[in-house]
């Protein structure tokens, strides 16, 4: 009864105020009259927590390319007739092209991938790297991980290391005819739109596959800084400051020389075990010299710090050069046995004496490469268990792109759902920087029905690599974009500063749904057709357009739309 005497009130209030409001002479009334009701009516309701602040759409749009900071929270409103299009209307579906880092190592130790074995013809080493390059373009990846220094050698000119065994056959022998390896593997992949890493082992001396050592290899011009192991591998000391000096010659050498847009170590630091009969690395010379000195951590303390002295002098050096090219990481998968607690296996913290969990907390990488080979059902290995791990470390939010091993079931046959389960995993898990890195290209190309479910799902768009934005976030310039009428389709052309640019992006819309291609640095002009059929193949017109620059470091330049002048249709 209560609320029913309430209306009947209010009521009562509300037909009075009106035949008051309708009175010029009584508006001072009829005011003081409207706050009486609010005051009365909000007494009978019961209190509800506030709104939270709306923002309209418009007023947080009022430049057609600039977004709102805060969160946007739409008021609820009538429907209204459908209006012509604006700029604002563009805005609301601003574009934003896919973005995931897709890559495949590439091994040239003991010819795993290329050349298929030494000592082959130039042309046909070349035949066969375009062979592979042209594999990842037409599957839509973006980069290639190229081993060039698999044992303290080189396949590219090198005044400090000699020739691959590899590569010719004999260490320190030229190719013939002669030519630069690294040159054209970058010079091809940047045709086809594909970063090129250059994948270097920073402590190998000496492979069990590399044959004799020639009289310019590491371990006969620094026999002091080596070991050799029973397995029949050389290994030079990480401790000492010569290998560190070398190592990051040679690094320098190549990111000085080469347009290459990366640096890759894999998980070699000290060696695994098993090279030296499960004995402990013979560094006795080293570890002695050090404690003479007054050193006074424990052995596998100096060295850890060893190689965690040449990790972030690596990263430092190469930004100083060269801010844009990024330097990656790919680490054995489990940190150490119970990291997470149901996590068992190899320990390359007390093994390896790679503190990889450090380098990633303190951001010494631009990418980190989790080498996580294990299905996600082996529950002490589970690649979604360690992959969330990874990505708690993760501080300094890097990019975290996981490799993942083609493999094969039990059966032999290759596990692709598992594979593609996978891809998607981390894409959940990192959805600002999506990517994964496959082990390896030779298991791609061998799987057809693989390639096949990542062409037809997964990687069935082109993507660009994701942004890295504790480089730079400075924009390139937006190239200048002309707009030529050609009946039905127009043709755009542009212009701008083609320096450190290596994509464009043309967008194009159709009914607010945005399409783009994504171009090398060397396109000028993109044709698009005028009409487009929608889902009941009715024509849809197209309504704006743009181009803009990505620049090595991934950023892009401004989206401005321009619109389209429609087509009268008959």
């Amino acid at each position: 009864m209560k609320r029913t005497s309430a209306h009947i009130f209010l009521s009562a209030l509300l037909s009075f105020f009106l035949l008051l409001n309708g009175c010029t002479f009584m508006k001072n009334a009829s005011t003081k009259l409207k706050s009486i009701t609010r005051s009365i009516a909000s007494s009978f309701q019961k209190k509800t927590p506030p709104k939270k602040d709306t923002v309209s759409l418009a007023a947080a749009q009022r430049s057609p390319y600039t977004s709102a900071k805060a969160p946007i929270h739409h008021a609820p409103r009538k429907a209204v007739a459908k209006k012509e299009w604006s700029p604002n209307d563009v805005q609301r579906t601003f574009a934003q092209p896919l973005r995931e880092f897709r890559a495949a190592w590439i091994a040239t130790v003991a010819n795993i991938d290329w050349p298929s074995k030494p000592g082959l013809p130039t042309e046909q080493q070349q035949q066969e790297a375009i062979a592979l390059l042209n594999y990842l373009q037409e599957n839509n990846f973006n980069a290639a991980i190229f081993q060039v220094r698999p044992q303290a050698d080189a396949l590219y000119s090198s005044q400090l290391e000699p020739w691959s065994y590899f590569l010719t056959g004999q260490q320190d022998k030229a190719p013939e005819p002669y030519y630069d390896p690294l040159q054209f593997w970058i010079d091809e992949a940047h045709k086809r739109g594909i970063e090129l890493h250059a994948w270097i082992n920073p402590y190998r001396a000496h492979h069990v596959a590399g044959k004799e050592p020639s009289a310019r290899s590491y371990v006969n011009q620094h026999p002091e800084s080596v070991y050799f192991l029973k397995e029949g591998y050389w290994w030079m000391d990480p401790a000492m400051q010569s290998t560190q000096d070398h190592t990051t010659r040679v690094v320098m050498d190549i990111v000085k020389r080469y347009d290459v847009d990366g640096i890759h170590l894999d998980d070699y630091f000290y060696p695994y075990p098993s090279y030296n009969g499960n004995e402990d690395f013979p560094d006795e010379r080293s570890w002695n010299e050090y404690t003479r000195n007054g050193g006074t951590l424990s052995r596998g303390d100096w060295r850890r710090e060893s190689v965690n002295v040449l990790i972030e002098r690596l990263y430092r050096e190469i930004k100083k050069e060269k801010t844009h090219v990024k330097f990656g990481l790919s680490p054995f998968g489990i940190w150490r046995p119970g990291h997470p607690p149901m996590i068992e296996g190899f320990d390359q913290y007390d093994k390896l004496y790679a503190d990889a969990k450090k380098w990633l907390n303190q951001g010494w990488i631009d990418y980190f490469t989790p080498q996580l080979y294990w299905p996600s059902t082996k529950l002490n290995m589970s690649f979604p268990v360690l992959l969330g791990w990874w990505h708690r470390e993760n501080n300094q939010q890097r990019h975290l792109w996981p490799g993942i091993s083609i493999g094969t079931d039990k059966t032999g046959k290759a596990n692709n759902q598992e594979i593609v389960s996978e891809i998607m995993i981390s894409r959940g898990m990192g959805p600002n920087s999506m990517g994964t890195v496959h082990w390896n290209i030779s298991s791609l190309i061998k799987n057809p029905s693989l390639t096949k479910d990542l062409k037809e799902g997964v990687y069935k768009s082109p993507a660009l690599i994701p942004a890295s934005p504790w480089l730079s976030t400075a924009t390139p310039h937006a190239p200048r974009v002309s707009i030529r009428n050609e009946g039905d389709s127009i043709l755009l052309h542009w212009s701008g500063e083609k320096k450190n640019v290596v994509n464009w992006i043309v967008y194009f819309q159709f009914e607010k749904k945005w399409e783009y291609r994504i171009l090398r640095s060397d396109a000028h002009e993109f044709r698009i057709n005028r009409f487009k059929p929608n889902m009941a193949e009715e024509p849809m017109q197209l309504q704006y357009v743009m181009v803009t620059a990505i620049d090595r470091i991934g950023n892009e330049s401004p989206q401005r739309p321009l619109p389209i002048e429609p087509l009268k249709v008959n």
